[in-house]
């Protein structure tokens, strides 16, 4: 296992002037699991869409270093030219067909035909399909992965395992696969059909395949990789034989990175032992955020962080709450019963909300930027209103003087308050949406992903505004962030979500191995073997 199947050399990206990777180098040699973790937004993506030749990549600018493929140099400028070379990709959202049977699906694209007379006379495109030779090859995909499930199946009603096991057969049939990418293969799977797949991807590793193996979960690393590869912040952390190193070491490389914005002394928080908000056995039905039974206490006060990796429901908590997905579970706010699934009534209670879909939920793009700030509480507490007879009317000129103090105050870089939002840049949408969060008037506001996609200096004055809030006007926050380094920075204490569930509580000052072990779901699995020991020795 010592020969180089692929190679990354000295390779950075950079994005309209922000460099996401810089100048990454590792290898995955033929028959090797190479292990691929960082945090969200660490480069993983990135480089994946670098190997793939996609649109994103070369349409903005391309990148710099080589990739290196059998010691040749190249540089793919589609996904096409990727699987020609060899690369496929099993991807964590299924791509595949429900009406379609499982070898059509295997097959697809790449249909095995057969001449016939109106074909021989209209074209080859009118060929008829030779199911008997695609069903042998769906065949023969399947039982390499040892799976004994019939190939005429429709994918509709199969197990969410089985379907996993269609995207690999579809795969490994493409002629000369020599490098399989698996993107968080396990998210969707239970226990049994985890443990299956894993099998199954070091079976392809004994034929040979150079496996990159990309999770968030340290145990399934421990157990299937042969190296593994620590990005942090687009650099190269670290790159260790598996058998050198554990889950603990890894979880620090993971998340330690120094603080690039210091911590808040936090010398005039008045966190009483009031319980604000009170939310139990909470479940949201968010697509890719699902959360599955979620108890959470927020004291009047403070400041809770919500931190965790993608996907694992994280967003899904203030989302629910608010409303904007089905939801169930019991809610009480300020000692009231909190209706779920009514996002008017969670406002007029007195939340607030920054939703993380800033184009999607929290602006009118097509709008002013006066009248988003405004719109809101415009709508469900009726201000910027006067009357006018029988009539409420828009107080304009009251709209105007409350929103260009919001642009002052928030530094929101603009032409006026009248420009459409949707003409502004990324990080100043997402000012406008605290801005109209913050003109509710709101005693306890939850702010999802509020710096995403805002450069540094942004980032501080959004964070201080956050504790000037929670100090001056006593607002109690609910944060909830992919930047675990600002949760800590500002937070009293913070809540890591993993697989829809609390997997604990931390201090922002724990170790970084603690934060990492927690986000990979080890603390929580630990947990749950030690209650089922428990259990087992009192029915005992």
């Amino acid at each position: 296992m010592s020969e180089s199947l692929l190679q990354f050399r000295n390779v950075s990206k950079s994005y309209f002037g922000n460099k996401v990777l810089s100048d990454v180098t590792f290898d995955v040699k033929k028959g090797e699991i190479h292990a691929l973790i960082g945090e969200n937004g660490a480069g993983k993506s990135t480089l994946m869409n670098i190997l793939f030749g996609m649109p994103v990549i070369t349409s903005t600018g391309g990148y710099e270093g080589d990739v290196l493929i059998d010691g040749k140099t190249l540089s793919f400028k589609s996904p096409h030219e990727a699987m020609d070379a060899g690369i496929g990709m099993v991807h964590q959202e299924f791509m595949l067909i429900p009406g379609f049977t499982i070898t059509e699906n295997i097959k697809i694209n790449r249909e095995i035909t057969t001449p016939n007379i109106v074909s021989r006379i209209l074209g080859p495109r009118l060929e008829t399909l030779d199911m008997v030779r695609m069903n042998a090859d769906a065949r023969k995909a399947l039982d390499q992965l040892d799976m004994g499930i019939d190939e005429f199946m429709l994918i509709a009603g199969l197990p969410v395992g089985h379907m996993q096991f269609v995207e690999i057969a579809r795969e490994i049939d493409k002629t000369g696969i020599k490098i399989l990418v698996f993107d968080e293969p396990t998210a969707v799977l239970t226990e049994t059909e985890a443990k299956n797949l894993l099998a199954a991807i070091r079976r392809l590793a004994s034929q040979g395949i150079g496996i990159v193996f990309i999770s968030h979960r340290l145990d399934e690393i421990i157990s299937v990789a042969d190296r593994v590869t620590v990005l942090r912040d687009g650099e190269l952390v670290a790159t260790k034989d598996v058998s050198d190193t554990d889950a603990v070491e890894i979880a620090s490389l993971m998340i330690g990175r120094k603080m690039t914005i210091e911590r808040a002394g936090g010398t005039r928080r008045k966190i009483s032992d009031e319980v604000f908000m009170n939310v139990r056995d909470l479940h949201v039905a968010m697509p890719g955020e699902m959360v599955r039974g979620i108890d959470l206490k927020v004291k009047k006060g403070e400041i809770v962080g919500i931190g965790g990796l993608a996907g694992q429901g994280k967003l899904g908590i203030a989302n629910g709450i608010m409303g904007t997905y089905p939801s169930k579970g019991e809610i009480t706010f300020k000692d009231r019963p909190l209706r779920l699934e009514d996002p008017h009534g969670a406002i007029a209670s007195g939340i607030g909300f920054v939703s993380e879909d800033r184009k999607g939920v929290g602006l009118l793009l097509d709008e002013s930027i006066e009248l988003n700030i405004a719109f809101t509480a415009m709508q469900v507490g009726g201000k910027f209103l006067r009357r006018c007879g029988p009539f409420r009317l828009q107080d304009d000129a009251e709209i105007r003087r409350h929103s260009a103090r919001m642009i002052k105050d928030l530094d929101i870089r603009c032409e006026s308050p009248e420009q459409h939002t949707g003409s502004l840049s990324g990080g100043n949408q997402q000012k406008v949406c605290v801005a109209r969060a913050l003109t509710q008037d709101p005693e306890l506001l939850f702010v999802s992903e509020p710096t995403r996609g805002i450069d540094i200096g942004a980032k501080k004055l959004i964070l201080d505004l956050l504790l000037e809030l929670n100090e001056k006007m006593g607002m109690t926050i609910v944060m909830t962030s992919s930047e675990l380094a600002e949760l800590r920075s500002i937070c009293d204490r913070i809540l890591i979500i993993c697989e829809g569930r609390v997997a604990g509580e931390l201090a922002p000052d724990a170790s970084d191995a603690d934060f990492g072990l927690m986000m990979s779901g080890s603390r929580l699995k630990k947990a749950e073997e030690s209650a089922e020991e428990v259990g087992s020795h009192g029915r005992a």
